[in-house]
């Protein structure tokens, strides 16, 4: 019997690159790509010697050599800029592409500074169009390509301000390029709900937020990274070739209305 597809390196001879994924989310994302076989560049903005060490992480665990990039994603330049680097990092293109980085916000509408508003879209959804941009005339040439931007349970939220706007965008955008790009190239979102690992966060922000979300939850418990980025490396094997265009949330139910 032929082996799972699914439980071999299926990524093997893909190049990915991460955006904000020297750690936390993108990091786990970044490590899921690495392990199922792909030569992944990572996107740090600030933390250079965290992303080294992921680098040097990546190397020995998958004997493979993976590089990282600096670039700030809410510059459009920028942007570009770091494409064309992690292009020249991975030795001639970028078959994966996820879009993860997505500052938060909850500042209310009416007392919103503009310059807020303009890192939080700019990030979260122009950032999306830009890069997509730019990858998009490689994969099609080579005949393949996936694109996974990630969203967030916020998009189902009123609170959460420009930064569910934003990720409602992302939603959005994402059906709109799987339209634009297919049949080559896949576009697809992930949407998790509260993150286990980030949850001291938001408590900051708000120290009731996750006692509420984890009793909202019918799964009983907040997702985690590792979840959320084996789902975007899901994504992007077989087994989601005639899948595009879909936003996935990855919540255990959170995001459900209740009378």
């Amino acid at each position: 019997m032929a082996a799972d597809p699914l439980e071999r390196e299926f990524l093997s001879d893909r190049r990915a690159f991460v955006t904000a994924s020297s750690r936390n989310l993108g990091a786990a994302i970044a490590t899921a790509l690495a392990m199922k076989g792909a030569k992944v560049c990572i996107q740090y903005h600030e933390s250079a010697d965290v992303a080294s060490r992921l680098v040097l992480e990546l190397n020995a665990r998958t004997a493979r050599r993976h590089s990282a990039v600096q670039g700030d994603a809410s510059s459009s330049a920028s942007v570009s800029r770091m494409i064309a680097d992690a292009e020249a990092a991975l030795e001639g293109g970028i078959d994966i592409l996820v879009n993860n980085a997505g500052p938060f916000s909850m500042a209310p509408f009416v007392s919103l500074p503009d310059a807020e508003w303009d890192q939080i879209w700019d990030t979260n959804v122009k950032a999306i169009y830009v890069a997509a941009r730019r990858v998009a005339p490689g994969m099609r040439d080579r005949g393949w390509g996936r694109i996974v931007n990630v969203s967030a349970g916020s998009a189902y939220l009123r609170n959460h301000s420009v930064y569910g706007l934003a990720k409602n965008a992302v939603n959005f955008l994402t059906e709109e390029l799987a339209l634009e790009l297919g049949p080559a190239v896949t576009v697809n979102a992930v949407a998790p709900g509260q993150i286990e690992e980030s949850a001291i966060d938001i408590g900051e922000i708000d120290p009731t937020f996750v006692e509420r979300a984890v009793r909202h939850t019918p799964a009983g418990r907040l997702v985690t990274r590792s979840e959320v980025a084996s789902i975007v490396t899901l994504m992007c094997s077989p087994a989601f070739d005639m899948v595009t265009g879909v936003t996935l949330p990855v919540d255990g139910g959170w995001r459900f209305n209740r009378f």
